[in-house]
């Protein structure tokens, strides 16, 4: 039997077919389509997925309740079977326009096996953290987004076990329990309306919101989903063996409360396709690339998927969007060769 050999084992070679930069469900999902297409792939992945703090992660269709890591581990496996590369690293920059290096015969990557090979100088250059440069002709970039939390004492620490922000990815799991919302904006007031189809006790502690930004459709939907609100800021949270037990306000009232749901600070990591030339769009959740719906950005040749290109892309979406990423930039290679071939 061969042995499994850990992927992270291998080190770059430095010229690709394709570069994904971010190894989460939304790059793996990629690389697993661009090596089944026998496309010189290679995975850049800085080990810093947003689901780290879970346990399990749910709604995946046979993957219900697998922890995280796990599911990952598995895909790096997977992808590993039809040679795609992988490396522990980080991209820090990337430039378009370049040639890629051509191998001794005057060819790039596998184009070799393929009868391409011409540089177009519209290739990228991709510079890793670690010292290496890479080359590709198309890149997906599947960096994700990095969620910021309030500074309130406690929620960090118990972020993903008893602090929540998503009722579909942990609504099940914590039905019927005592649950708090912390507002961290206006906003907050459309999670305590959702959270509250999971439990009929709710209380939304507004902490530095104001009540005066409540508007009165807010205010009745929320009487009708018999949510209670407390204003007041907010001193911490109330931790009694290793459990939730409270929410504690600034005049030293506790609310016994066993789980609390908070929406996070969306920071989208996007720098490395801003400084390719990449338009972003203004969201109420951060700044996203534009894109066409296969993820292609509004540079030629850089594609997207997962929470790179939107807050709301859970896991199964992530993999779904890397999927179709992968499949576009498969068609766009085949064309692209073609097209090089009847000019030529």
């Amino acid at each position: 039997m061969t042995r499994y050999k850990d992927p992270f084992e291998k080190q770059p070679s430095g010229t690709y077919d394709v570069v994904v930069v971010g190894g989460g469900a939304a790059g793996l999902s990629a690389a697993l389509v661009l090596g089944r297409s026998r496309l010189r792939t290679l995975v850049v992945d800085a080990g810093e997925p947003r689901n780290a703090p879970s346990d399990h992660m749910q709604g995946y269709l046979t993957r219900d309740g697998m922890p995280p890591a796990e599911f990952l581990a598995l895909g790096r496996k997977e992808i590993a079977r039809y040679g795609v590369e992988l490396v522990r690293d980080r991209a820090v920059d990337a430039t378009r326009g370049v040639d890629t290096p051509r191998s001794d015969d005057g060819t790039r990557g596998d184009d070799a096996a393929r009868g391409a090979g011409v540089a177009t100088g519209e290739d990228f250059a991709v510079a890793l953290a670690g010292g290496r440069t890479v080359h590709a002709r198309r890149l997906i970039v599947t960096t994700g987004l990095r969620d910021e939390l309030p500074a309130v004492p406690g929620v960090a620490e118990r972020y993903g076990r008893d602090v929540l922000h998503c009722p579909f990815c942990h609504g099940w799991e914590v039905r019927d329990e005592r649950f708090g919302v912390l507002a961290t904006s206006a906003l907050s007031v459309h999670q305590a309306l959702m959270v509250s189809h999971w439990s009929d006790d709710v209380t939304l502690f507004l902490d530095t919101v104001a009540e005066d930004e409540l508007s009165d459709e807010d205010l009745r939907r929320l009487a009708a989903a018999r949510v209670k609100v407390v204003p007041g800021a907010v001193a911490g949270l109330r931790v009694e063996d290793d459990r939730l037990t409270g929410v504690r306000l600034a005049d030293g009232t506790v609310h016994d409360r066993s789980v609390v749901f908070v929406a996070p600070r969306a920071v989208p990591q996007t720098g490395l396709m801003e400084r390719l030339g990449a338009e972003l769009r203004e969201t109420p959740f951060g700044a996203y690339p534009v894109v066409d719906p296969t993820g292609l950005t509004t540079v030629p040749g850089v594609w997207t998927a997962g929470n790179a290109m939107g807050f709301a892309e859970q896991v199964v979406h992530a993999a779904s969007g890397g999927y179709r990423a992968a499949s576009a930039v498969v068609g766009d290679l085949i064309m692209s060769r073609l097209d090089a071939a009847v000019a030529g």
